[in-house]
């Protein structure tokens, strides 16, 4: 059983719960008067959204029992962003300490809300996840800019990368 690749997955994923969090820090940051703004909601339900799809990907693995049935809430409330948020990683978390590498290449077929079916690896999806949330991370970060507020700097360079100390300061 190997675990080198899927090591790049989980790491990957520690990344998108901090980067997650990070997101929803900078959404309760916003000024009160700012939340009434519809942009505001917009990047709430955007979060909402990053959720639902980890949740409908779990459900389609088999590793869910409950289906997903909205893709796109609306008028989803900030203060349930965290609970939902820690429950879905959750899950993930466990999953992907179960995974290996040869489970990574398994092919499953589900069928999408389109009513079409279709037949990916894990790979696939766990790859086209982690674009999902960069995408929308950015589109929250613009709503929340676009609105005069703060938005979370989610790059996952920021989260990796090391400082390595001023030659001259360390004489």
């Amino acid at each position: 059983m190997t675990t080198e690749n899927v090591e790049r997955f989980r790491r990957w994923f520690d990344y998108e719960m901090d980067a997650h969090q990070q997101t929803i820090d900078s959404l309760n940051g916003v000024a009160d008067d700012l939340r009434k703004l519809p942009a505001f909601q917009e990047a709430v339900d955007l979060f909402a959204h990053l959720m639902c799809a980890r949740k409908l990907w779990l459900y389609r693995f088999g590793v869910a029992n409950e289906a997903v049935t909205e893709l796109f809430p609306r008028g989803v409330a900030l203060e349930s962003l965290q609970s939902i948020a820690d429950e879905v990683h959750q899950v993930w978390k466990n999953y992907l300490n179960q995974l290996d590498d040869e489970g990574l290449q398994r092919s499953f077929v589900y069928q999408a809300f389109d009513g079409g079916k279709f037949k990916n690896t894990i790979g696939d999806i766990l790859t086209q996840l982690f674009g999902h949330s960069w995408y929308h991370r950015g589109q929250i970060a613009h709503l929340l800019r676009a609105i005069g507020a703060e938005p979370a700097a989610t790059d996952f360079v920021y989260w990796c990368r090391e400082a390595i100390p001023d030659a001259a300061a360390s004489r």
